[in-house]
């Protein structure tokens, strides 16, 4: 017969390793343990923007997860091979009659930049969002602007 694993608000503290000792995230999970709200937390994390980056002959096929950002928040900026993602991340305001108890979303400005390997054609280039997904297709430029230099 196994015995009932007992409640131990401290479980992190118990564990804890001065060599990955991380302040803001060892204190979420202490506070968080015992209930209360974080002193952390004003010290956002901010939003993860993953994605996959394909690559066919003729274009680069991209998707970007943005979960709970409206599309009208999201700007994409292409200038030669550098793509950069902006969104202003908003969070629903808390009503009258509501305490916020806990919050692990973010709420801000969010950026993700990143250099492609060759030029893109700006005037075909697409952007569309559907499902919390941004989906970016960009046609590769027929110029390629790289040169090998030799060393002396």
């Amino acid at each position: 017969m196994a015995l009932p694993t007992l409640w131990n608000p401290l479980r992190r503290a118990n564990r804890f390793d001065p060599v990955r000792f991380d302040p803001i995230t060892d204190l979420e999970e202490l506070f968080r343990g015992l209930g209360g709200r974080s002193m952390a937390r004003t010290y956002e994390k901010a939003l993860e923007m993953p994605m996959d980056v394909r690559e066919n002959e003729k274009a680069f096929l991209i998707d970007i997860d943005m979960p709970g950002v409206r599309k009208e928040d999201i700007d994409v900026t292409v200038e030669g091979n550098q793509v950069t993602i902006s969104a202003d991340v908003k969070r629903e305001e808390s009503r009258d009659n509501e305490k916020e108890v806990y919050c692990e979303r973010f709420e801000g400005k969010a950026y993700r930049s990143f250099t492609l390997p060759t030029d893109v054609q700006l005037e075909k280039s697409q952007a569309r969002y559907d499902g919390g997904v941004l989906k970016l297709t960009l046609p590769k430029s027929g110029e390629t602007k790289t040169r090998r230099l030799s060393i002396n």
